[in-house]
């Protein structure tokens, strides 16, 4: 290879910013490969910078883990050659060896380091294997070699964790390249001899993963031969030669025996994990070598006696293999296991896997035992669930008694004599045991039908029922044995019970019948039950409004052709006879809804039985609703009904009936084709597919995106009137109006008070009282009154676009490969329909038409599509998104100033002549798309606007304050029918934002509003920025007609300040800013009648805004509007 370039140095900082990029991958990986900091180059700064004592042990740690991340990377090798692994792996072993030679000193090298530095050593030379093929045979024996210079210091204390370590890494090596270690297991076993600290465990563990290593591949080594030498380690030839023997020497063999009686005495030193190992390792060899199962029993028999479950677990496996040897103690064992399970101090997930352990142990027991089955059938039929178990102990429990219930019939049928079955079942039934265990999940009756209690109960019914039924078992015998047992009839008693008892079970006894109906070979079972339901369940239930929580039962028997309809349709028409005689006027929707439902079941009859067998009770149903109920609709659908009984043949109409099913996108011509349902008509899962291509987006963002709205209560008022209309009356009440207000004495808004116009009182006013209150009675005298004429509308321009991609995808369409110049490929839509609904007081919203609408092409056809250097490419000035997109706009008359979402609808074609619909994301209303400039009055000219503007301003600021002079002042809407009062409400906001921001704010979102700018430095200001125009420009020292309108602002008294309460004096204030700017005066008309008013006192740091309206439920959205604007 050609000599590497030297990288500079990294930084902890630097270094944790490359760990961090690798990870990431994709550019910011690529940024460092492009300065050469990748593959070999990488690794040896890595191994420098371990090697390094100016660096933290911890961030080496990181540094490892790093680097086997790497490794186990492709891209590591795709950036590396063969001879650059094999310099890779030397380059590790030699930074290991130096590890390992270093002295502790606690600041650049610890134990923790050279045990992780030894991990990463063994794994990444363990994931270089290639299917067991030895590679890289020099650097593997270095590697071996400096790990078994750590093991081999037996009892050395300070080091025995990491002494531990190597071990596990020797282990390791030896699973990954089995025999590896097969020679020198003479000095192992030495070495597990030698070993007394806690490390023990790893010493035997390696061991034994050598000896089973040597037994499973069978290599010709002597256990006992000790002349070849630790250290230096060589790898045995055989493994380079692939030269195993295919058996196992006699010498060898007793060798082996020897080590085997050696490990068995070692499991003192093991924990339950080690133990768990051991045993994985040590029983397949005790297999091979033939050893005695009783020296394993004798020696691992008192794991059953501990309280670990993995000690247990390694007893249960050894029970697996050597079943034999434990004859005669399957009693004793299930009785352990069931201690276990009963034991409450012990965690549950323990005691749950005693009696899974229980379960599989009895299902592994001989056939030909009768008493040892007979000993562990009475541990299990002593296990019954208890009221205080938790529910899945009991649902464990309740399948270990079916089992034995289960158990139990079978020995009886297999059993000649009978005797010993005999004495263990006295008494004992199937029946007993479902009944008694069915205590402690009583609660199941009363709890709702998606309770869990509620499905364990139905779990242990299904147990119970088929638990001994095969299902590849498909003969009739074996089902018939199942309908004729006692389980089976106590089981239909129990059903009919039941839903006579408890009808919100009827759902969950659906589920068990469709589950029954589910399988082939117990579909039997389902219709048997149908059976008995109509046998013995339709005789007694109540006719009366309740007994349509029976009609799911009424519809499966209705579907199924074995069982007779008649006692149904008696059922159904005695029925219908009580809802005709309990109709009237209070009945409400209830006669329509049953009686529809009535006809679901009747079609469901026609769809699925012949209809010869229904006809005279079907047609005598029909007839009699066709004649006497009283609903019009279910009146006409009986009668079709009856009419298809009588003229249609069975087959024919069936075939009719299914194929009038609903098709999604298919509008039905009729309803009659459909059972009845009260569920809506539209697939919601294909609208909610809709939304996912088809997108219709605001074109110009709201600065506040509104989730909530305040609304008020009508308290008792007329729902289709909102809450704010009491604010305008008409001027002529009628006289039943009148007797309602005397009689309805609520009063809905304390601010409003009712409006008497016929008598006036007289007031004596002054002039600046006058000029206002006429200023006033103009502006409103031109506002139209919503309730007698069209009102004041919003529009919001959006846009309406959708994915080609996705709209094929969905459709299951082959996807073309679109070009930039394709068009003539993309997909289209064509007379789409959008509709608009929403629950805020908008009024009724106009719906739209957007004839043609061509799909968007993928971005990436276009921008990564290769052309030719001379062909003439157009610039992208963004016009041809345009040819994509359909301008839409919404038109709202708000009924009340709030923000709110519209729901929209579409629906379309499509290019086959399907039609699509469903719901669309909703738009978002804001407090903003309420802002609407004031209504001129006729006769002003485009000059005097601004005056107008100003002077209006100046008699809403009046009008909304404090003063009191115009509070009983009504003033007429134009129409002359209604009358409106005003009630203004103040407020004030402190905006920490300097002067540019808040200029700049105000000429990009409120320039149309502004009707005075105040203040020489922000006159200066606004009128260089040629935004604001047509507004009336007051400098400080000309501003006496605006005393009114700004008697709160006084330019000359130093910096601005917010008032605790009224009496404070100068001493008092809070201090907002140092320097006064200027003033801006905003008057914002809100539909259908209202205003907001500011005045933004500017500063050269913070602006106090004073806020006035009279709508002050409008207060709730302008802080946050206030807030994003200046924050934008």
């Amino acid at each position: 290879m050609e000599k590497l370039e030297t990288l500079k140095p990294l930084s902890i900082q630097e270094w944790e910013i490359l760990i961090d990029d690798f990870q990431f991958g994709g550019a910011r990986r690529e940024r460092w490969t492009a300065f050469n900091y990748t593959g070999f180059s990488l690794v040896e700064l890595s191994f420098s910078t371990i090697l390094r004592k100016d660096f933290p042990i911890s961030f080496k740690l990181h540094l490892l883990v790093f680097l086997e991340e790497y490794f186990s990377d492709e891209l590591f090798y795709r950036e590396l050659e063969l001879e650059g692994v094999e310099q890779v792996l030397n380059r590790l072993v030699e930074t290991l060896r130096a590890l390992i030679q270093a002295p502790i000193d606690g600041i650049s090298v610890n134990y923790a380091l050279k045990e992780q530095m030894m991990v990463s050593a063994s794994s990444l030379f363990i994931a270089l294997k290639n299917d067991g093929e030895l590679r890289y045979v020099p650097l593997l024996e270095s590697l071996i070699e400096l790990l078994l210079t750590v093991v081999n210091r037996p009892n050395h204390g300070p080091d025995r964790q990491t002494r531990s370590v190597a071990c596990e890494c020797l282990r390791e090596m030896e699973r990954a390249y089995p025999c590896l270690l097969s020679e020198i297991a003479g000095h192992l076993w030495g070495l597990c001899q030698s070993e007394r600290t806690h490390a023990a465990q790893s010493y035997v563990l390696l061991l034994a993963t050598v000896v089973h290593g040597i037994v499973m591949w069978k290599a010709n080594v002597s256990m006992l031969n000790t002349s070849i030498p630790l250290v230096p380690f060589n790898v045995p030839q055989f493994l380079t030669s692939r030269g195993f023997n295919k058996e196992i020497s006699g010498s060898s063999y007793k060798e082996l025996r020897r080590v085997m009686s050696f490990l068995l005495e070692c499991p003192q030193f093991l924990t339950s994990c080690g133990m768990m190992e051991f045993m994985s390792m040590i029983l397949p060899v005790a297999v091979v070598l033939e050893l005695q199962a009783s020296l394993l029993k004798v020696q691992f028999s008192g794991l059953l006696y501990t309280f670990d479950p993995l000690l247990c677990h390694a007893f249960l496996i050894l029970y697996l293999r050597f079943v034999d040897a434990f004859s005669g103690q399957e009693g004793e064992i299930a009785r352990r296991l069931s201690l276990i399970s009963r034991e409450t101090q012990h965690y549950l997930v323990f005691r749950l896997l005693a009696l899974h352990w229980l379960l599989g142990f009895m299902g592994l027991l001989p056939c030909g035992g009768v008493e040892n089955m007979n000993a562990v059938l009475s541990v299990g039929l002593s296990l019954y669930p208890t009221v205080f178990d938790p529910l899945a102990l009991k649902s464990m429990k309740l399948d270990l008694l079916a089992f034995c219930s289960i158990s139990l019939d079978n020995s009886r049928s297999a059993s000649a004599d009978g005797v010993g079955n005999q004495k263990l079942a006295a008494g004992l039934s199937a029946v007993k045991l479902f009944e008694d265990g069915l205590i402690s999940v009583s609660a199941f009756k009363w709890l709702p039908p998606w309770s869990t209690e509620t499905a364990v109960a139905f779990r242990t019914f299904h147990k119970f029922l088929i638990g001994a039924s095969s299902h590849h078992d498909t003969g009739p015998s074996s089902t018939r044995i199942l309908m004729e047992s006692s389980i089976f009839h106590t089981l239909q008693r129990m059903f009919v019970e039941l839903t006579l008892a408890f009808k919100g079970l009827v759902p969950v006894v659906i589920a068990f019948i469709d589950r029954l109906f589910g399988c082939h070979k117990h579909c039997w079972l389902g219709e048997c039950l149908l059976q008995t339901f109509d046998e013995h369940l339709l005789p007694k239930v109540k006719i009366d409004y309740q007994l349509s929580s029976y009609f799911p039962i009424f519809n499966r028997i209705a579907k199924n052709d074995t069982v007779p309809s008649g006692e149904l349709l008696e059922l159904l028409t005695q029925f219908m006879i009580f809802l005709v005689e309990k109709h009237g006027p209070d009945t409400g929707l209830k006669s329509w809804s049953q009686g529809s439902k009535v006809l679901g079941i009747c079609r469901t009859m026609l769809m699925h039985q012949h209809s010869s067998r229904l006809f005279l009770g079907l047609s005598r149903l029909l007839a009699f609703t066709c004649l006497c109920f009283p609903d019009l609709e279910v009146r006409d659908d009986a009668r079709i009904y009856l009419r298809m009984l009588i003229c249609i043949p069975g087959k024919k109409l069936r075939h009719i009936l299914n194929s009038g099913d609903l098709v999604p996108g298919i509008a039905q011509p009729s309803s009659y084709f459909n059972a009845q349902s009260e569920q809506p008509f539209h697939n919601l899962k294909k609208s909610r597919i809709i939304s996912s291509y088809v997108c219709l987006e605001r074109a110009i963002p709201l600065l506040v995106k509104q989730s909530w709205s305040l609304s008020l209560s009508t308290l008792g008022i007329d729902v289709n009137k909102s809450a704010h209309l009491e604010g305008i009356r008409d001027t002529e009440l009628s006289m039943e109006q009148r007797e309602i207000d005397e009689a309805t004495n609520i009063n809905i808004n304390s601010e409003i008070e009712r409006i008497e116009p016929p008598h006036e009182l007289l007031r004596v006013m002054d002039s600046r009282i006058a000029e206002i209150i006429g200023i006033l009675r103009r502006h409103f005298s031109i506002i139209p009154d919503f309730r007698h004429m069209p009102g004041l509308k919003i529009r919001i321009p959006c846009s309406l676009r959708f994915e080609s991609e996705l709209f094929d995808h969905i459709r299951g369409a082959d996807l073309p490969s679109y070009g930039c110049d394709g068009l003539d490929v993309l997909p289209a839509i064509y007379a789409a329909v959008l509709t608009f609904s929403s629950s805020a007081p908008y009024g009724s919203i106009p719906s739209n038409h957007v004839p043609f609408l061509l799909g968007e092409p993928p971005s990436k056809d276009c921008s990564l599509g290769q052309t030719h250097s001379l062909a003439v490419v157009p610039i992208d000035d963004g016009c041809t998104e345009e040819v994509f997109k359909a301008s839409v706009t919404i038109e709202l008359e708000p009924q009340e100033p709030v923000p709110g979402l519209v729901d929209v609808s579409i629906e379309a074609n499509i290019e086959n002549g399907q039609i699509i619909c469903g719901q669309l994301q909703s738009i978002t209303v804001g407090i903003e798309d309420m802002f609407l400039r004031a209504i001129v009055p006729p006769g002003i000219s485009d000059n005097a606007i601004p005056d107008y503007y100003l002077e209006l301003f100046r008699a809403l600021w009046e009008a909304c304050g404090s003063s009191t002079n115009t509070g009983h002042e009504v003033f007429s809407l134009k129409g002359g029918k209604g009358l409106a009062a005003i009630s203004g409400t103040r407020s004030v906001k402190l905006l920490e934002v300097p002067v540019t921001a808040l200029v700049q704010a105000v000429e990009h979102h409120l320039a149309p509003f502004v009707v005075s700018v105040i203040g020489e430095p922000l006159v200066d200001i606004v009128k260089n920025g040629g935004i604001i125009n047509n507004v009336i420009w007051k400098d400080r020292t000309s501003d006496s007609t605006l005393e009114v309108a700004v008697s709160d602002t006084n330019f000359d008294k130093g910096p601005l300040y917010l008032k605790y309460n009224e009496d404070d004096d100068r001493d008092n204030h809070l201090h907002v800013s140092k320097k006064n700017m200027g003033c801006f005066l905003i008057l914002i008309f809100l539909p259908p009648r209202f205003h907001l008013l500011f005045q933004m006192e500017v500063c050269d740091v913070s602006t106090l805004v004073r806020i006035r309206t009279d709508h002050w439920p409008c207060l709730a959205y302008i802080d946050d509007y206030l807030e994003a604007l200046f924050s934008e």
